[in-house]
């Protein structure tokens, strides 16, 4: 009898070690979306209190490397304007850390740009996910990077002579 009950204890302790994983994902999975979609809906105020204080957000031009308050200076005018960007996720894959303090995860999202990849790092503050790092950045097909290459290569060599000189 004594067997049964460890037996039954056993998984019910490996059932809740699993629940918690999914819960952290399901609570990851519920901020990404939330954040996306205040950006849909030009609700600057949700959009930005899901992102750490010290955040960054890459972006898709080069020159798009914002700590957390040089981004809000960026946005607050589309937002302001009632649209900001409408980025919708097609596929994510979440990531945590053993400690259940730190992901990172990966995204395809259908935007304005057409498809385009997100990924970054979250942290749980005082038990909230909440972005630190974000980066955007365009697919491109395998098959047509040399057009891409040749499309940007002026403006890429500027950027490489300007960086080189620091």
């Amino acid at each position: 009898m004594s067997r049964f009950f460890i037996l039954i204890s056993i998984f019910i302790f490996s059932s809740q070690l699993r629940c918690q994983e999914v819960t952290d994902e399901m609570l990851i999975q519920n901020t990404l979306d939330n954040w996306h979609r205040a950006a849909g809906t030009a609700d600057f105020e949700s959009y930005f209190n899901l992102m750490t204080s010290d955040a960054v957000f890459i972006g898709t031009d080069a020159s798009e490397n914002w700590q957390i308050d040089e981004f809000k200076a960026y946005a607050k005018p589309h937002f302001d304007k009632g649209r900001a960007w409408d980025f919708t996720p097609l596929d994510r894959k979440v990531y945590i850390n053993e400690k259940t303090d730190m992901a990172w995860f990966d995204e395809l999202l259908n935007t304005q740009m057409k498809l385009c990849r997100g990924s970054g790092v979250l942290r749980k503050i005082s038990g909230k996910w909440k972005i630190a790092h974000y980066v955007l950045s365009i697919v491109i097909p395998n098959e047509n990077v040399s057009e891409v290459i040749q499309l940007k290569q002026e403006k890429d060599e500027m950027i490489i002579e300007n960086l080189r000189k620091h």
